[in-house]
């Protein structure tokens, strides 16, 4: 069997360690089941950008992360960010928050198989899914699919 390809946006790190959000136990599971081989993680410089304007004592642990559960660090691309940019042309994310568009593309042109955020405002929206897919399928991607947490945590075992 296949083990799904996870592309980890920046909220995963932060809800790891923020105790008092209600996801915090399921992304801690999910990222449990990162380390027992059930997905094979990614995230990207895009989000290492975000994690380090956090206060030094958290970034560290939110980077340590990256180690830990060994999760593949993916670069910054040209096509990623001219993806990213054609989803804020097309007003599925707003200029403003280009890295949210960048963490979408940088997951559709590595073929990863889903995203995981808790950035409910611009990317875990139906939105945001449905017209990226549609952009991503017009130009030869595979649309991604993108969850919260919450929604693919193995609750068989709990």
């Amino acid at each position: 069997m296949r083990v799904p390809k996870v592309y980890l946006e920046t909220t995963m790190f932060n809800y790891y360690f923020d105790k008092e959000r209600d996801a915090h136990a399921d992304t801690v599971k999910f990222f449990e089941e990162i380390k027992a081989g059930k997905y094979q993680a990614f995230t990207s410089v895009y989000a290492t950008r975000e994690l380090e304007q956090a206060p030094i004592g958290k970034q560290q642990k939110m980077m340590g992360l990256i180690n830990k559960y060994g999760i593949t660090l993916l670069d910054e691309s040209h096509e990623a960010e001219n993806l990213a940019s054609l989803y804020q042309e097309q007003g599925i994310l707003p200029k403003k928050n280009s890295t949210d568009a960048c963490h979408i593309a940088i997951a559709t042109i590595n073929d990863l198989d889903m995203i995981l955020s808790l950035n409910f405002e611009h990317i875990v929206r139906k939105k945001t899914l449905v017209m990226t897919g549609r952009i991503n399928a017009d130009l030869g991607y595979r649309p991604i699919e993108i969850f919260s947490p919450m929604e693919v945590v193995d609750r068989e075992n709990t």
